[in-house]
């Protein structure tokens, strides 16, 4: 059968996993960290995932 997407990925769901469990934690966060510390933790946690995506859609292994 094989990695037919990315989505097959362990390391992919993995990461997907990891964001939103980072979504579920900063939305605690006090309300004036929104626009800084919150959305950094965000922003970073998706594009874990993103890239492996991006990666895989490649074909390499560089």
């Amino acid at each position: 059968m094989g990695i037919q997407s990315y989505r097959d990925l362990k390391v992919w769901q993995i990461g997907m996993d990891l964001a939103e469990e980072c979504y579920l934690v900063t939305r605690k966060f006090p309300k004036e960290e929104t626009y800084g510390l919150t959305s950094q933790i965000r922003r970073a946690s998706a594009s874990i995932p993103a890239n492996i995506a991006e990666g895989h859609g490649r074909k390499t292994r560089k």
